[in-house]
């Protein structure tokens, strides 16, 4: 059996807890934390792109444009 307890805490509290971890643990949190940054950031920047007004043709082409203009530069 399972209980949930919801617990409130300040920033401050949290980061006295959290200060007492050991060094491995404070690593682990914080690539959870960036994580989850980089999803939620990921998340908004697709909202911003979406549009059902692009056709997978006219990325392609984009695609292939700037390629092109990639490659010509290591050529020179």
């Amino acid at each position: 059996m399972k209980t949930a307890l919801q617990i409130d805490l300040t920033f401050d509290q949290i980061l006295s807890i959290i200060r007492q971890l050991p060094l491995q643990q404070k690593l682990k949190l914080t690539k959870e934390l960036e994580k989850e940054a980089i999803d939620s950031k990921l998340s908004r920047l697709l909202e911003v792109f979406k549009t059902k007004d692009i056709a997978i043709e006219t990325i392609s082409e984009e695609v292939d444009i700037v390629r092109k203009e990639i490659y010509e530069k290591k050529k020179r």
